[in-house]
């Protein structure tokens, strides 16, 4: 097999790359940097760049052609779309909107929320159903979030807070 053509990388271009293959974080990056220094530096051919990288010759050769067109730029992953969201910013905004209404303000038959009873919700009248754990998501996005209930005990005794503040203080003592 033939070696890669990378006659024209100067003495700078190897420092970026090795500085590149020494520093990086992202693994990714790393064994493209070395596919180029090992084609380059070493003159080997694609299939020993390969083996040493334990890549397929297509995907060398990829690499070392997205090396000689962009640069080290052309090392880093190129963005990608991703799958679109599923809930809007309408969607959002309602589910906001509800969490900040009390359930039995609604004429529900509960007085808390609960990411499951959100969804449920929604689901009623957007039509679009999400998890649990994507309600949670976006309730963090933004900026809310569920904590343990603080269940409070009330009697209709007018005396209520008196006897509750005595009875506190004789468990303390």
């Amino acid at each position: 097999m033939r070696a890669l053509r990378l006659d024209s990388l100067n003495v700078d271009q190897l420092r970026e790359l090795d500085d590149l293959y020494r520093t990086t974080r992202d693994v990714r990056v790393r064994t493209r940097a070395q596919m180029i220094l090992l084609a380059a530096e070493q003159r080997l051919a694609v299939s020993e760049v390969a083996a040493i990288v334990r890549e397929s010759g297509e995907t060398v050769r990829r690499w070392v052609h997205r090396y000689e067109a962009e640069g080290i730029d052309g090392l880093s992953d190129a963005p990608r779309s991703g799958k679109p969201a599923k809930a809007g910013a309408a969607y959002r905004e309602r589910l906001v909107e509800l969490v900040r209404r009390r359930p039995r303000a609604l004429d529900l038959p509960f007085s808390m929320w609960t990411a499951a009873r959100l969804a449920d919700r929604l689901a009623e009248e957007t039509g679009l159903r999400m998890s649990v754990a994507s309600i949670h998501r976006l309730l963090r996005s933004a900026g809310l979030g569920f904590g343990r209930p603080q269940h409070t005990i009330s009697s209709p005794d007018p005396d209520y807070a008196v006897k509750k503040r005595r009875s506190n203080s004789l468990a303390t003592v």
